[in-house]
């Protein structure tokens, strides 16, 4: 199956209009480090409820996703947004260094090619440009209370998931160093052990 007709699939088991998951959270860790003014690419931007608002919050803020789908749904609900579709396999129609900051939120574990990925939002960064992303954590403590439930640790990671990486803070730092990035932080918050916690990454584009 080629890989949009992957993604328009997924998006069919998908209730329209449904807000993410950890929103809240992931919204107030994104609007905590842009600014109004800031041109801001949303990566994966779904539905477009970030891109939504970080338009809200003065942004000059372009979403991208790999389905058509649900950029239908978001241009119904806030036909304003600038929403657009990428292919996976190739180079994103953008130019390069026109951001000041790449948001990518719950999408690199949905990602085969990391390094694609990756390269991408570090092309279209402006040199010190801020790189945000979310994602599952895998830490130890995760990992051991998932262990500890019963079939938790079988259903977290069933085959037939559309989570194709799993980060831990130490991986999910060595990822962001290897293409190009510095200065990078990571902070998890929510769950207990067992439950589902995220982690988050700030990093900022090398120079040279």
């Amino acid at each position: 199956m080629p890989s949009r007709d992957y993604h328009e699939r997924l998006w069919e088991g998908i209730a329209e209009g449904l807000v993410p998951d950890g929103f809240k959270a992931r919204c107030a860790f994104l609007l905590a480090h842009v600014a109004a003014g800031q041109h801001v690419l949303d990566v994966g931007c779904g539905e477009g409820w970030f891109t939504a608002a970080l338009a809200d919050a003065g942004c000059a803020a372009v979403g991208i996703d790999v389905a058509d789908e649900p950029l239908r749904r978001g241009r119904r609900r806030r036909a304003d947004l600038d929403l657009r579709r990428v292919d996976d396999d190739t180079p994103w129609p953008l130019q390069e260094a026109t951001f000041d900051v790449v948001w990518a939120g719950e999408v690199i574990e949905h990602v085969v090619d990391t390094a694609a990925l990756f390269s991408e939002m570090r092309r279209v960064l402006r040199p010190g440009g801020l790189l945000l992303v979310s994602t599952p954590n895998h830490g130890r403590w995760t990992i051991l209370g998932m262990a500890l439930r019963r079939d938790a640790f079988a259903r977290h990671f069933d085959p037939r998931s559309d989570h194709v990486r799993f980060y831990t803070p130490d991986s999910l730092r060595g990822v962001v160093a290897d293409f190009g990035f510095e200065q990078i932080e990571t902070t998890t918050w929510g769950g207990v052990p067992g439950a589902r916690k995220t982690l988050a990454a700030h990093a900022r584009r090398k120079r040279w």
